[in-house]
């Protein structure tokens, strides 16, 4: 069971204790799904592993709140245990912190200024097919009907505009096989894959500005896979590479660049999440970094659900506590005061009272 009356550390502690590797959220979903059904301001519905909550009170504007359920595995960093002001434990930072946070918004505030609807979904850290935020846009896309969205991903308590797109493509190089005893027999195509790492070691990532926010690009190797036989010269080898682009780029202008700097190799896209532009000139928006992030916004350098929003018409900023340079680490922790600051700033902003 999980108190959703004691403090919002104590009940990230009780989150993190709770099992919930991707695809294994059932415990976590269901016992989030019993404590937001008692109480009696929210509807609560759910689909698989996803839990939703909403006010209903007619307000003019409705905003959305989500956060996943799901951690990586766990690498003997459960249960959570305390040191000074910081919570140890797996998704301590990503995102359980924030998901607690969500929790205590949904049982303290139960006379917000704008309905709210609280999103608790699963498999966010795995391939984006499984995305559990993904499948409800899909079954029941009314259900993240909203005006503005919270994305409480970890942004060490600084608002975050956008997002950048991530794809994914199979650079390859091929051969022709032969005995390594008679190699000038044969085409090396590992060989040859290193003409790929020379494009990628001399390329420079563009920093652009977009919508006065700062982006880092990246294109990097994440893989290399060729290899036949210990005495046999290869005909095909695969680069594959990451490639994370700024938001003033779609998918099809990303992966037109991609095939324009591997000119010569044959390119397969094999993962593609679109980006999301900041938007932080949305109305809802613009008073969220002047209320809550006391007008200082940055821009988001990853991927995050918040590109699913912007496919719906929805406008959306990451902001949650915790480093999110600690997320997936063994030693991954969150500072205690920092997320009472964030429960502190979001509940007096449902309120009206920042």
């Amino acid at each position: 069971m999980l108190d959703l009356t004691s403090d919002v550390a104590d009940l990230t502690a009780a989150l993190v204790d709770t099992r919930s590797e991707s695809g294994d959220e059932k415990a976590l979903a269901d016992a989030v799904e019993s404590a937001l059904s008692a109480l009696p301001h929210l509807t609560v519905t759910r689909d698989g592993d996803a839990v939703v909550a909403r006010t209903e009170l007619g307000r003019d504007r409705r905003v959305v709140i989500a956060g996943h359920l799901d951690t990586v595995p766990i690498v003997e960093n459960v249960p959570s245990h305390v040191d000074g002001d910081r919570l140890y434990g797996c998704g301590t930072s990503d995102m359980k912190a924030g998901v607690a946070v969500q929790l205590k918004l949904a049982a303290l505030v139960a006379e917000p200024v704008h309905d709210v609807t609280y999103v608790f979904y699963d498999n966010e850290e795995v391939d984006a097919v499984r995305n559990g935020l993904l499948r409800l846009s899909r079954n029941h896309p009314e259900w993240l009907a909203g005006d503005f969205a919270i994305l409480m991903e970890p942004t060490d308590g600084v608002i975050e505009g956008g997002c950048q797109g991530t794809m994914r493509v199979d650079v390859k190089a091929y051969g022709k096989r032969a005995h390594s005893a008679r190699s000038w027999k044969g085409e090396n195509a590992i060989h040859k894959a290193g003409a790929v790492l020379d494009v990628l070691r001399a390329y420079t990532p563009r920093q652009p500005e977009v919508e006065g926010l700062t982006f880092h690009e990246g294109l990097n190797a994440v893989f290399v896979e060729g290899g036949v036989a210990g005495n046999v010269i290869p005909d095909e080898c695969v680069v594959r590479v990451n490639y994370r682009y700024a938001p003033d780029l779609t998918p099809a202008d990303a992966e037109a660049h991609l095939r324009e700097v591997f000119e010569g190799f044959e390119v397969e896209v094999t993962d593609s999440s679109a980006p999301a532009r900041p938007g932080l000139d949305d109305p809802s928006a613009a008073a969220f970094v002047t209320a809550v992030g006391e007008g200082q916004a940055r821009a988001k350098l990853g991927w995050t659900d918040v590109s699913r929003f912007s496919e719906l018409g929805v406008p959306a900023v990451n902001y949650g506590p915790g480093d999110p340079m600690l997320a997936h680490t063994r030693d991954e922790y969150a500072r205690i005061p920092q997320i009472r600051e964030a429960e502190e700033r979001m509940a007096a902003w449902l309120t009206g009272l920042r």
